[in-house]
Parts: structure tokens; C-alpha cells; sequence
């Protein structure tokens, strides 16, 4: 079994439409059975998928006392991928959601605010030794500002491909129980958690690298030397 945390000490950064929408896309693409699992006490994951009609993915509530004991509950029962989401903040539960995980998501906006607040999670990751990976979510599509933050995300850590561009149907899906996938006419977005599904099922399987480079990554790359990052001081 595998474990994905959703995490960020940003309010705002869409942590549970993110963890929903991963999980129900690894789940049409056939990596289930998959839980969704809410730590957060806001329980918005937990309002989303009570709203919920289809029968996937299986859902826990749990509490950090509860985590280790409720995460092999889920071992035993089968279920393959696991997706939890965390507070809005830097607290003891999402240091145990952590541990627990394979791979950390840090959902972040394109914003100089959002990418200033990434610092306290990504020295909670490190510290645990866990594998983290920066989704640019909420972007405005063409906006100069999104390749600058996905710039200097990738000076802290791993910065997914796949932007999540902000569209009106992520907002309605979470009224529902549905997800982009699920709605007619929201080809762009359902292909955005596509996109971001494949990436992050490579980085649990540790398969990536073994195909040609996306060609956002080489647009990056070139953006990232373009602005002087990366690059070595004397």
C-alpha cells in the first residue's frame, strides 16, 4: 500500500479538492482500491465525499492518536493507495501524516504570500526524510507570475509538471461530491489531474526518468537558467 499526504501550512492552497481529485483519478486509472482519509478537524474532505454518489474511494476520518492503527486497518482490507489530507497549519498531525507517507504533496498558488509560506513545510519534510512534490494549483492560465513561482519552487524541492489552472468546475465539484472528471465539459481540468495523476503514480513507483522528459520540464529547465537559478556562485 501506498501513501500520498496532501500538505500545506497555507490556508486557501486547495489541499482537499487536490486529495479528492487525486484520489478518484488513481482510482479511474486503476491503481485502487483507494481511501481518502481527513485529518483535518475543518472535516471539508469528509463534506465532499459525504455529498458524494459514486461508491469510490472509500473514505476514514481519523485523528493522530487513531493514524497508525486506522492506516493498517486500511493495509488489511486490501486498499492500494491511500490519500489524506491535512490542517491548514504546522501541527503534530501533519507530522504524523507524514511519517506515514510515501509522498508528500505541497499544493501551492502562484502567489509571492503562497510561495514565502512553503518554508515550514518544506523543513517539516525534510526533517522526516520524505519525499515532497510542489503542485502549482489555482494558476491563472498564461500569467507570467505562474513559471516565476514554479521557478523558484524548484530551488526548495521537486515541482510537478502538470499546473492545475483555476477553472470553475473544481469550485463546483467539491459542492457536489463529484470531481472535474466527473462533470461534461471540463476536458481541461480532468485532463490537468490526468497529467498530475501519471507524475505522481511514476514518483510512488519510482519510475520516472525512465521516459522522456515532459515538455513542461524542459521549458522549465530553460526558464530556470533564464532567470539564474540554479545556476553556480563563485
Amino acid at each position: 500500500m501506498q501513501v500520498i499526504a496532501v500538505a500545506s501550512q497555507k490556508g486557501g492552497s486547495g489541499k482537499t479538492t487536490l486529495a479528492g481529485h487525486i484520489a478518484v483519478q488513481a482510482e479511474l486509472a486503476g491503481a485502487g482500491p483507494v481511501a481518502v482519509v481527513d485529518t483535518d478537524p475543518q472535516a471539508s474532505l469528509a463534506d465532499w465525499w459525504n455529498e458524494r454518489s459514486a461508491s469510490t474511494p472509500v473514505f476514514m476520518r481519523t485523528s493522530v492518536s487513531n493514524l497508525t492503527a486506522d492506516i493498517r486497518r486500511l493495509r488489511d482490507h486490501d486498499i492500494k493507495l491511500v490519500v489524506i489530507d491535512t490542517p491548514p497549519a504546522i501541527t503534530d498531525t501533519i507530522a504524523e501524516v507524514v511519517q506515514v507517507a510515501d509522498l508528500v504533496v505541497v499544493p501551492t498558488r502562484p502567489s509571492p504570500h503562497d510561495l514565502r509560506a512553503v518554508g515550514a513545510s518544506v523543513d517539516l519534510i525534510e526533517s522526516l526524510n520524505k519525499p515532497l512534490v510542489f503542485v502549482v494549483n489555482g494558476a491563472t492560465p498564461r500569467a507570467k507570475v505562474t513559471s516565476e513561482v514554479a521557478i523558484a519552487l524548484s530551488q526548495h524541492g521537486t515541482v510537478s509538471p502538470s499546473i492545475i489552472h483555476q477553472r470553475i468546475g473544481f469550485a463546483s465539484s467539491m459542492t457536489d461530491g463529484r470531481t472535474v472528471m466527473e462533470i461534461p465539459g471540463q476536458g481541461r481540468a480532468a485532463a490537468e489531474i490526468e497529467e498530475l495523476w501519471v507524475y505522481l503514480s511514476e514518483r510512488l513507483n519510482k519510475t520516472f526518468g525512465k521516459k522522456v522528459l515532459l515538455p513542461f520540464g524542459e521549458i522549465l529547465t530553460a526558464a530556470s537558467r533564464a532567470f539564474g537559478y540554479g545556476q553556480a556562485r563563485a
